[in-house]
């Protein structure tokens, strides 16, 4: 049976320059999942606030998946909570865009809490199931403590969407852990559904070639991708480098960060000043995501030392370009890095930590492990986690159905 999904990112849109404030690991992961839905045969419309005049209202992503622009607020990009005061707004907006086009879905999949309020309310004006992703949580980051915290309006709004959606989905049984400690979620309404990649675009270049075309010379090169922001741990990183022996005929290259990121950026410049590696690292901005199978596949290792991930899509798309990585205890990568054979998962960002086995695989040819480490992560294509989530929403209809 085909499904007609309306499918809720706010803050995010998923044509958005990824690495940037509002454009990370959620905008992929909303995109991927529905051109694959779309491809599967069911029908998925993406609302989403217009944040530039250069997108139509409606974009087609692919067969029967299209992304909606509408208006709250300005037309500009603005600071996620400053989104916050235009919920009903764009509720209406939303309402009115279903009215028009005689639209019915049969299920609401919202991501992110200002999104999962627009999902409250739709679900209660169609009497539809509403499922949610969070992506993130607020009580994690703040029990962290790095970065800014977060406001008590989007913790009571976290608790308040736990407690009234049809099913949560989080990407690990961490995140379904945080959820149920923090939030006091029934375990019950917590389905675990890890995060995919896109083996078609995430593929193994010949190194050379890929460092050829982004004109990059022999050194040995280190790889950081996401957003510029504390949670990440780049600093720890950037610390981290000095450890290594030789260090001066490495390269680091950074990749992420938008205008909102320029105190973030500033600090690591700083940093990479004061440890003396400012000529071994370059920050490079926001690269097009088709460009990144070059990046990874020209790097000799992929870093993630954030403090917090929800799931740690990074991982999975250099792995898928044979390139092995080392992360922190974090996410979903216990269970995608095979500790020693396709990277490390280190206990903490510790610099020392993270330059120990930074050594241990760049002191490696990974060659010949480059079709073993990509075909490590074959199991989270895009095709695979899309039917998982398609069994999911068919359980919450029919327990929706059988309540009516």
């Amino acid at each position: 049976m085909q499904l007609k999904i309306a499918m809720l990112s706010v803050h995010s849109c998923p044509l958005g320059k990824l690495g940037g404030e509002n454009t990370g690991g959620m905008s992929v992961y909303i995109r991927e999942l529905c051109r694959e839905l779309g491809r599967q045969g069911h029908l998925v419309d993406i609302y989403t606030r217009a944040h530039e005049p250069i997108h139509d209202q409606i974009v087609e992503l692919g067969k029967n998946a299209r992304l909606i622009h509408l208006r709250a607020g300005r037309e500009e990009e603005i600071e996620k909570l400053a989104i916050y005061p235009h919920l009903a707004e764009f509720a209406c907006e939303v309402e009115n865009f279903r009215k028009h086009n005689g639209l019915h879905y049969d299920l609401i999949h919202s991501h992110y809490w200002l999104s999962g309020w627009i999902g409250k309310w739709m679900q209660r004006w169609w009497d539809i199931p509403h499922i949610t992703m969070l992506h993130t949580l607020g009580a994690v980051k703040n029990a962290i403590g790095i970065g800014m915290n977060e406001p008590d309006l989007r913790i009571n709004s976290e608790k308040a969407l736990v407690r009234d959606c049809n099913r949560i989905i989080a990407p690990t049984e961490r995140e379904k852990e945080y959820l149920i400690h923090y939030y006091d979620a029934s375990p019950k309404a917590i389905t675990v559904i890890p995060c995919g990649v896109n083996l078609e675009l995430f593929r193994s270049l010949e190194k050379e070639i890929a460092r050829n075309y982004l004109g990059l010379d022999g050194k040995g090169i280190i790889l950081f991708v996401g957003r510029i922001v504390p949670l990440k741990g780049i600093d720890r990183l950037l610390m981290a480098m000095p450890y290594l022996e030789n260090g001066q005929r490495l390269k680091l290259l950074v990749i992420g960060g938008d205008e909102y990121c320029r105190d973030e950026m500033k600090r690591l410049r700083s940093l990479a000043q004061s440890l003396q590696i400012h000529d071994s690292v370059s920050f490079l901005g926001l690269v097009k995501h088709e460009d990144l199978p070059y990046f990874y596949s020209a790097a000799d290792l992929c870093v993630l030392p954030s403090y917090y991930e929800s799931f740690g899509l990074v991982a999975l798309e250099s792995l898928a370009c044979g390139t092995p990585v080392v992360a922190t205890k974090v996410g979903g990568l216990e269970s995608v890095i095979r500790q020693g054979e396709t990277g490390y998962v280190v206990l903490d960002n510790t610099p020392f930590r993270l330059a120990n086995k930074m050594a241990l695989l760049l002191s490696m040819s990974n060659k010949e492990a480059i079709s073993s480490i990509r075909a490590s992560v074959t199991k989270f294509s895009w095709s695979r986690i899309a039917e998982a989530i398609v069994n999911e929403y068919r359980a919450v209809l029919s327990s929706h159905s059988a309540k009516i």
